[in-house]
């Protein structure tokens, strides 16, 4: 199983960290994944400066928005 971290700490929060977690949620049960990736909500990974930041498989992506979401999910998850 894949893991999907979004940070829902106070930078991110205020930038929009539940819109990116909705969004996932929205594509990873479109897309039929429910049983592959676990995502979940997790406290600062760090890049407090750089917008709403997840981690994939502890790997550390900064900078999303809900708008970049559907682009992270299709190079990063379905690819």
């Amino acid at each position: 199983m894949r893991t999907l971290s979004v940070c829902v700490g106070s930078s991110c929060h205020l930038v929009g960290a539940y819109d990116v977690i909705n969004e996932f949620k929205r594509l990873i049960v479109e897309h039929g994944l429910d049983d592959q990736i676990e995502l979940k909500a997790c406290f600062c990974l760090g890049e407090c400066q750089s917008g709403v930041t997840i981690a994939l498989d502890h790997k550390i992506y900064t900078s999303l928005t809900k708008e970049k979401v559907e682009d992270f999910f299709i190079k990063y998850i379905l690819n």
